[in-house]
């Protein structure tokens, strides 16, 4: 191999390493963003956060041991980067998401389907609401996220039965959020 062959292998080899990372990040940036989003509860902490946790992932992809599990690994990595934001600050400030509804919007979406997409959205985001801080985590990694039960007990510093407890609560809170919504909705259309 000639001297002049391996500056452009390297070369060759960082670039498709970029070209990996970019790919990672676009897979995945929508996913772990509405993660944090949903356990912090505030636009501008979820942007910074989601931030963190793929520079926390890219840090430390040597740990990676098996890829395909690389989408639950980052999810790990973000409600962790998340629940310790709010083990250090405490309760979070909140802020209308109306100013990144555009940029999650889907290219494929007519104005129709964006504008109901938000006002599912919104009316998930104020029933999310209802809940405590530990119930709103504990849902959203169990329900949202698939992890198992004891992995949230774990991130959540609590027992396994806490969790289940907690996402017990939460579903029955979010119930009666929904079924009062609907009570409402009905009066005025009568």
């Amino acid at each position: 191999m000639s001297d002049r062959g391996a500056p452009s292998e390297l070369d060759a080899s960082l670039q498709s390493e970029q070209e990996l990372q970019t790919r990672f990040i676009s897979d995945n940036l929508r996913r772990i963003f509405r993660l944090i989003h949903g356990i912090v509860g505030n636009v501008a902490d979820a942007q910074d956060l989601t931030q963190e946790a793929f520079i926390k992932a890219l840090q430390r992809r040597d740990q990676l041991k098996d890829t395909d599990k690389a989408a639950h690994w980052l999810s790990r990595i973000a409600s962790n980067t998340a629940i310790d934001f709010l083990r250090r600050h405490g309760k979070v400030n909140f802020c209308e998401i109306e100013s990144v509804i555009e940029p999650l919007r889907e290219p494929s979406e007519n104005p129709e389907q964006a504008v109901l997409r938000s006002e599912h959205r919104a009316y998930l985001e104020e029933g999310l609401l209802v809940l405590t801080e530990r119930e709103r985590t504990a849902l959203l990694l169990r329900d949202v996220e698939g992890l198992p039960a004891e992995e949230v007990a774990r991130q959540l510093n609590c027992s396994k039965a806490t969790v289940r407890s907690h996402i017990a609560n939460a579903r029955i809170k979010i119930q009666r959020y929904m079924q009062r919504n609907q009570r409402t909705a009905n009066r005025r259309d009568s």
